[in-house]
């Protein structure tokens, strides 16, 4: 019984890091689109 509640909770763990790390990409990366786009409004090319 207390090893079943141990790997559930570490599993629950698992994919709360999955998903944490896989926001953390889509954040990063919307950043990054966020700088080309400035630095393109920069340089003057409008889109």
């Amino acid at each position: 019984m207390a090893g079943e509640k141990a790997t559930k909770g570490l599993w629950f763990r698992r994919v709360g890091w999955l998903f944490a790390i896989w926001a953390g990409s889509i954040l990063a990366l919307g950043v990054v689109a966020l700088m080309f786009r400035l630095l393109m409004n920069l340089a003057g090319m409008k889109g």
